[in-house]
């Protein structure tokens, strides 16, 4: 079952994956989630908006493992135009923010089309059932930190680790778009 937007067609469950993690293992939805949800975050290494909120990420999605919440984050991007978006180059971006999630890469980007992704970052907050509950942004912030923004993305999270429902009030995301083989 999907929903429609504007923007794009997205799975209400989130659908399966199983790809090379810059830990050098293979990571799947099973192995990624947490008993009370998890979050799947669309997000690569050259996109200012995702550089703008990396280091707030990891300390997020450290904070999150606590409340039961696992985490993933994804590079679909193309990198042939992109190369500071290569596998290498999401090896050292991992090591260098000790990123606390898998950061795994999607070459044929089958699984950001299967979750209907449109942009770095995109984030997708699944209850324990794997029913999504948050589809929006990190926060305010854009290219530049927006001072004292509220943790949308975190507090959507902790909600849905707590009840099993994200908020009814939700903002997309902004970002760079992807970037898909061909375009």
């Amino acid at each position: 079952m999907s929903v429609k937007s504007a923007a794009t067609t997205f799975a209400l469950r989130a659908p399966e994956f199983d790809l090379l993690g810059t830990d050098g293992r293979r990571h799947s939805l099973a192995s990624s989630r947490g008993p009370k949800g998890l979050l799947v975050m669309f997000i690569c290494n050259h996109c200012p908006y995702v550089k703008e909120v990396r280091e707030r990420l990891v300390r997020d999605c450290g904070e999150l493992a606590g409340y039961g919440i696992g985490s993933v984050a994804i590079m679909s991007n193309d990198p042939s135009d992109y190369p500071e978006d290569s596998f290498d180059n999401m090896k050292k971006i991992a090591a260098q923010f000790r990123y606390p999630f898998p950061y795994l890469l999607d070459e044929t980007q089958d699984v950001a089309k299967a979750y209907g992704a449109v942009c770095t970052p995109d984030f997708f907050g699944y209850d324990a059932a794997l029913g999504l509950q948050y589809r929006g942004r990190f926060d305010a912030s854009g290219r530049q930190a927006a001072p004292g923004a509220r943790r949308e993305l975190f507090e959507a999270m902790v909600q849905i680790a707590r009840t099993g429902r994200g908020p009814s009030d939700q903002t997309a995301s902004i970002g760079c778009s992807i970037k898909w083989k061909g375009d």
